[in-house]
């Protein structure tokens, strides 16, 4: 009895595991069949990784990345549906996705002889040159149009540009039809400053083929720099309609609107861009701007903080942070970001506009002087710089100083942009350009130490020279033009502007040229030229303001009281030149009333102002406040005794006080 018991225990223990076993091979095959339905698709896998590649072919690569992961959803064993999604998400820049999409090929048992320049390419995006070009020793000879790319790209980020460009130069000239090669001879001419040559490596990747959101977007890029942002727009929006998550063409396309004012459409873009990659940097940034130029600085500040440790080494990000910091009354902080962007950009004059003001506002005037000093020490000074100058001299007690800066500061047109000031000593710059063997950096400061040292001739010739050797070089070309307004050869120097500005048409170039053509009596082009650029750069302070100040000197005050609105609209109304000229302009067209507005929030700004003072007096006549306008007028002569149009206006003045 006792051994029937054990054996029907035994029988049932042994039913239980049987059932369980049953079960647990049903349930794994309901969990296979469930969650990985297409385990086994090896056609179905095959036909994901053709939509890939034809994809990839005509232009999408976002959507050749979302076929490549169906392929390798239909079969994860397929180690070509790993490889083929390496590839698309090289073509979307991410390389350490592509690093992982080819460690699980190599572990699917793909042959890695055949990705050995992919791999090179993923280890070129995440900055390993050395591992890139050691990589690209095992590709097979098959790939070598991919690899010379990838291979001309990792020399360049190693300092060997000569290699790289006769990599990429012979590339090009071997298979003119390859658009990709044109796309990377264009990005390494960009980098090393040859912006002809970009431009002209741009025309023939588009030739090559138009449908792809690379060239598309490169060449957006080109004419952005070479024409203005209002030009490239249509080149960003077909790369966006070609692809319409790629994260570098809505970045692109977004930064574009936003320098036209096309703000709504701008954070259309920005947020497709942050929906393709949330939290990167590039995305984070635009967003934070856009609500720093609406003024929720709060919410700017959060957005700046989700950036982290990224945003450390983006100039922008610190610019943006200091003018936070400097709006919520944080000084401190606004001087030490605002100094470590000066220390790594010591030209950066906003940043060193906004130093200033946050010294200022600190009590330390002499630090704002000297901060301030490059930029106030030029022609072109804006009237910011020098009032803000002008009010840290009149703290420590030298008025002097401070009431030159201020006649400056009221004047609404700006001078000439110098390029000389501060360099190194002449033997110091001729044994670097020497050394240099004339590479253009170290040969423009040696040209910067000719001028200083008063040789003309010498520095014009080399000049000269530079642009010679690097003809599509925007800043050889400004060398020479600046070297020639100071030879006051204004003709030479406006042909030499033109062709810089041909190349890269900015605010310096368009200042420069403008100033030059109007010197050599091209009035007209110069005129051209100022409109051409305001109408590619609509927000632009600088170009706003010499128009506004050409249509007054004009005869034309309706339109420079279009102009001033434009600027007020930018730039706010606490610019006391910018209210001087828009109260002599409505002053001009009899609106006395507005006039007469203006000039009172003017003298509220600057009371000290000759030229601010004189222009409220003038409008005080014009009202019939005759006793008023000669008090005004007084004290503006009082202050600038020796300018004839405030003596006549206050002769004037009087005289109808008297005569009434």
């Amino acid at each position: 009895m006792a051994s029937s018991r054990s054996a029907r225990r035994t029988l049932r223990r042994r039913m239980a595991i049987g059932v369980l076993v049953v079960a647990a091979l049903l349930a794994a095959i309901f969990v296979a069949r469930v969650v990985w339905p297409e385990r086994s698709d090896r056609a179905g896998s095959d036909a994901a990784i053709a939509r890939a590649l034809a994809e990839l072919k005509t232009g999408n690569p976002s959507a050749g990345v979302a076929a490549a992961h169906e392929a390798v959803l239909a079969d994860p064993a397929h180690g070509l549906a790993h490889a083929v999604l390496a590839r698309t998400l090289l073509a979307i820049d991410d390389g350490v996705g592509a690093a992982a999409a080819l460690d699980r090929a190599a572990k699917a048992g793909f042959d890695m002889r055949r990705v050995a320049q992919l791999r090179a390419h993923a280890s070129y995006l995440q900055g390993d040159a050395e591992a890139a070009l050691a990589e690209l020793g095992r590709s097979h000879p098959r790939y070598a149009v991919y690899a010379d790319r990838i291979r001309a790209s990792a020399l360049a980020d190693q300092g060997d540009t000569d290699r790289a460009r006769a990599l990429l130069e012979a590339a090009t000239a071997a298979r003119p039809g390859d658009w990709a090669g044109w796309v990377a001879l264009a990005r390494f001419r960009q980098d090393i400053g040859d912006e002809g040559g970009a431009i002209a490596a741009s025309e023939r990747a588009i030739a090559a083929d138009r449908r792809q959101v690379d060239t598309l977007r490169l060449r957006g890029e080109m004419v952005r720099s070479q024409f203005g942002p209002v030009a490239a727009l249509p080149w960003f929006a077909q790369a966006v309609a070609r692809d319409p998550a790629h994260f570098g063409a809505l970045i692109a396309y977004a930064a574009t609107l936003g320098d036209i004012g096309r703000t709504r459409e701008m954070l259309a873009m920005v947020r497709r861009a942050e929906a393709v990659r949330p939290g990167d940097p590039q995305a984070l940034y635009l967003q934070a701007v856009l609500a720093a130029r609406a003024g929720r600085f709060a919410l700017a500040e959060s957005v700046v903080q989700r950036l982290g440790g990224a945003g450390e080494s983006m100039p922008g990000v610190l610019l943006l942070k200091g003018v936070i910091d400097l709006q919520t009354g944080r000084l401190e902080q606004a001087i030490a970001t605002l100094r470590s962007l000066i220390d790594r950009q010591p030209r950066n004059f906003t940043a060193r506009r906004l130093l200033a003001a946050a010294l200022a506002r600190s009590d330390a005037s002499r630090a704002a002087i000297d901060v301030l000093r490059p930029v106030i020490e030029r022609s072109d000074a804006d009237s910011y710089a020098l009032v803000t100058a002008a009010r840290a001299f009149e703290r420590i007690g030298e008025r002097g100083p401070a009431a030159g800066l201020l006649d400056r500061a009221a004047v609404p047109a700006r001078g000439g942009s110098g390029a000389f000031a501060g360099g190194t000593d002449l033997g110091a710059a001729l044994a670097s350009a020497r050394q240099a063997r004339g590479a253009p950096g170290p040969t423009i400061a040696y040209v910067r130490a000719l001028v200083r040292s008063g040789d003309l001739a010498r520095a014009l010739a080399e000049a000269r020279a530079l642009a010679g050797r690097y003809p599509g070089l925007p800043a050889a070309h400004i060398a020479i033009g600046d070297v020639a307004m100071l030879a006051r050869q204004p003709a030479l120097a406006a042909q030499a502007f033109a062709r810089a500005a041909s190349l890269r048409f900015d605010e310096p170039a368009m200042l420069r040229l403008v100033e030059a053509q109007d010197a050599a009596g091209q009035r007209g082009p110069a005129a051209n030229t100022l409109a051409l650029f305001v109408s590619q750069h609509p927000g632009n302070l600088a170009a706003l303001r010499l128009t506004a100040a050409w249509q007054l000197a004009g005869g034309e005050p309706g339109a420079a009281i279009d102009t001033f609105a434009a600027i007020r609209a930018v730039a706010g109304n606490r610019d006391a030149a910018v209210l001087l000229g828009s109260a002599t302009a409505h002053l001009a067209i009899g609106e006395i009333d507005r006039a007469l507005a203006f000039a009172r929030d003017a003298y509220a700004l600057q009371p000290q102002n000759p030229m601010v003072a004189d222009a409220y007096g003038e409008a005080l006549r014009a009202s019939g406040d005759r006793q008023g306008a000669v008090q005004l007028l007084r004290k503006a002569a009082s202050i600038a005794p020796g300018h004839r149009g405030i003596a006549a206006h206050l002769a004037q003045a009087i005289a109808e006080l008297r005569a009434s």
